[in-house]
């Protein structure tokens, strides 16, 4: 179904949006218990069922407005993404390069979405300070990437990541509301949490790394699905 068509939508009351978000949290919250706890049976059908009911949330949401439009798309295409990242990062060690793939292609289509109705990375600052932090990272991970196709995926992932962490950063620059801000804050805790795990992969185990990823990762989300709105909404 191309973007530009608008498929017409059964409204959805607030209070259904809002259980949604609900059960949106205790699954993350399911997530990070059953891996912390090491019940890998409840890990496995957590996990992606938690990245599943953003995308619907995402989908409820946009049939309020009776339509979806090109940011919706762009909104449910990220968290698609994210949950095939999620997957192949629960497998073994193999589907590493495939789990970061899936994020990379994520975060273009987070560029895409922060990029609706404003310019691309309006703020020169926020470009500057996000290749920055993003470079420092790479170069502490440098020794610990052995193989080179590791080096350059993880350099590929590192770019891309900072410019989206740089494009939400500018959008709130721009449109000064506090959804847009909650995004910003979104996106540099999700620049964290693959920090931690880059950490804990390449240089040093973190203790209770399992909990900090995935507690920043789905705060990172949870603040991003709930706070993205359409350019046109009040």
């Amino acid at each position: 179904m191309k973007p530009s068509m608008k498929p017409a939508l059964e409204p959805v009351p607030r209070a259904a949006l809002s259980r949604m978000e609900w059960l949106l949290i205790a699954s993350a919250a399911l997530t990070i218990l059953s891996s912390v706890l090491g019940l890998l049976p409840l890990h496995f059908v957590c996990k992606p069922l938690t990245m599943l009911l953003a995308i619907a949330l995402a989908y409820l949401r946009a049939s309020q407005a009776r339509a979806l439009e090109r940011f919706d798309f762009l909104l449910i295409a990220a968290l698609t993404a994210s949950l095939a990242g999620d997957v192949f990062l629960m497998l073994p060690s193999g589907y590493f390069i495939p789990g970061l793939a899936s994020f990379l292609v994520a975060h273009l289509f987070y560029i895409a979405l922060f990029r609706q109705g404003v310019a691309r990375f309006p703020s020169r600052r926020a470009l500057l300070l996000a290749l920055g932090v993003g470079a420092a990272m790479y170069a502490w991970v440098w020794d610990g990437l052995t193989d080179p196709v590791l080096k350059l995926a993880v350099a590929a992932y590192v770019s891309v990541i900072s410019l989206m962490v740089a494009q939400a950063i500018g959008r709130a620059t721009v449109l000064r509301d506090t959804a847009s801000k909650a995004v910003a804050v979104g996106a540099c805790v999700f620049m964290l949490s693959d920090s931690l795990i880059a950490v804990n992969r390449f240089v040093q185990p973190l203790p209770l790394v399992s909990l900090w990823v995935l507690t920043t990762y789905y705060a990172a989300q949870i603040l991003m699905v709930h706070n993205a709105k359409r350019p046109n909404a009040g």
